[in-house]
């Protein structure tokens, strides 16, 4: 009996064997895992992003692995990324549990198809609207921002300023404001009872999809009592910023009620839930209402702009006044720059061409330290033929930013903070093709413009107003891995010039 179960065993093991070695034929090379749970075990958890470009430089630019039982495709070469990701087969989304079992497809960043079709250019028209766009006025949109980095400057000049101060929850709040403005139509004073929720919910959220993320490839783990607390929190917290969203909504409602009894134009819309609202109205007789603009979407979608628009310019911002502070000799450099071109005036985003070197250091910032080193991961739609490879159908395709950002053949000594990389000969900015922060291809981020607006207007702000000294030069560089690449906690000195 157990001779024969020995034997059934070792055919099974044979079959596996021979099923994996047919699948893999026509796959890009790549290294093997271990059953079930593929190359995960081998990968560093607090830099997956280093482990994963080790191996692209053993396996190549396109190379192929198993994590747990999702099939990956990871690309380090800009100009594959671009071919590949300027093909419809590439717009879905990677088949990820949390992803796919939380969000079940709605909002934008996980939607697919002809939803995120749709919502994008909502999205796009939206942010176009409000002035976050190279194309037409984008006066509104920089008073905006102006407005609340002023708040930030006003806030460190109250404080002790012979003191270090973590830049990150004052930084949260201007940047956060902003955020809340264009998505919500309003903002909340610092220390409000709502929006101190609203950022823990978000902080906390990230933390726990961080600590959640093996149920990405390994879905059956969500049945350990380790991994109940983080599923409870997400799945709670969702629920719980869901509600706060439509209170936000019926409020909206009212007022754009109120505004058609005064005859007033409801398509001067000022924020999403207003253009959300108006949008739905104007396809309230279509099938559109039901597959687009249902309530689950609109909820979904909230959360997206928002937390996308606030995370990542903040991660990088902080990542910039970091390495600001690290060194003076730059920071000088910045500071003479600003008082040349502005002298006393506020900065304007019609000075970023006059400003190229804040530009370079904003950008070297963004390939130091890849906000999101791994990239955004693709879904392959149906299977690809590339390079004499095939990507199969429902294969995870990984933009691996890292890789692109730290080649050392691009750029020597990778580990310097060069900002001089974007400079050319004539003194301009410019963007070298190894420099993707936003991707490219059709799910680039929509809100890239946007992003270099509040980096800029926020970044110049902060340093005309201030000297910024790093309490502790002894502060680790390598930050801390979840969705984004944040700092690990650091504290500065804003002296006022």
């Amino acid at each position: 009996m157990i001779f024969k179960m020995i034997c059934y065993i070792l055919i099974a093991l044979v079959l596996i064997c021979l099923k994996t070695l047919w699948q893999r034929r026509k796959l890009p090379p790549g290294p093997w895992g271990l059953p079930l749970v593929g190359y995960l075990p081998f990968l560093d958890p607090k830099a997956p992003q280093v482990s994963l470009t080790e191996l692209a430089k053993k396996y190549g630019p396109m190379y192929s692995l198993l994590l747990g039982n999702v099939r990956t495709i990871v690309l380090s070469d800009p100009k594959l990324i671009k071919t590949l990701f300027a093909k419809d087969v590439t717009t879905g989304r990677a088949p990820l549990y949390l992803t796919h079992g939380i969000m079940n497809g709605y909002g934008i960043i996980c939607a697919q198809g002809d939803l995120w079709k749709d919502q994008r250019r909502f999205v796009h028209n939206c942010l176009r609207h409000f002035g976050a766009s190279k194309i037409g006025p984008r006066d509104n949109m920089e008073k905006l921002i102006i407005k609340h980095v002023k708040e930030f400057v006003r806030y460190i000049k109250t404080l002790d300023t012979k003191q270090p101060i973590d830049p990150l929850r004052p930084l949260r709040h201007c940047l956060g404001s902003i955020i809340n403005e264009i998505v919500f139509g309003r903002s909340w004073e610092r220390g409000n009872e709502t929006w101190e929720e609203l950022q823990e919910l978000q902080e906390e959220g990230l933390k726990y999809i961080g600590i959640a993320g093996p149920l990405n490839f390994l879905p059956f783990l969500r049945f350990l009592p380790m991994f109940k607390r983080p599923m409870s929190f997400l799945i709670k917290g969702q629920h719980k910023t869901h509600r706060f969203y439509q209170k936000l909504i019926n409020e909206e409602n009212v007022l754009l009620n109120k505004s058609r009894s005064a005859d007033l134009d409801t398509n001067s819309y000022t924020n999403f839930i207003q253009g959300f609202l108006i949008e739905r109205e104007k396809r309230q007789n279509t099938d559109d209402v039901h597959k687009y603009y249902n309530e689950k979407q609109f909820h979904h979608l909230l959360a997206d702009v928002f937390g996308a628009g606030l995370d990542t310019t903040l991660v990088t911002l902080r990542w910039f006044l970091l390495y600001i502070a690290r060194n003076t000799k730059i920071q000088s450099q910045l500071r003479d720059d600003l008082k040349t071109i502005l002298n006393d005036r506020d900065p304007s985003l019609n000075d970023m061409e006059s400003l190229p070197f804040v530009e370079a250091c904003l950008s070297e910032t963004q390939r130091i330290r890849s906000v999101v080193p791994i990239g955004i991961p693709h879904g392959a739609l149906d299977d690809i033929k590339l390079n004499g490879y095939v990507i199969p159908k429902g294969a995870m395709i990984v933009p691996l930013q890292w890789a692109v950002h730290m080649n050392e053949k691009v750029y020597p000594e990778p580990e310097n903070f060069n900002p001089s990389r974007f400079i050319n000969e004539e003194g301009r900015y410019f963007k070298p093709e190894y420099f993707i922060p936003f991707q490219n291809g059709k799910r680039m981020c929509i809100g890239d413009e946007l992003a270099r607006m509040m980096m800029f207007l926020v970044s110049t702000t902060i340093l005309k107003t201030f000297h910024l000294d790093l309490e502790d030069h002894k502060t680790c560089m390598e930050g801390e891995s979840g969705i984004t690449l944040s700092p690990q906690p650091y504290k500065l000195i804003f002296s006022e010039i």
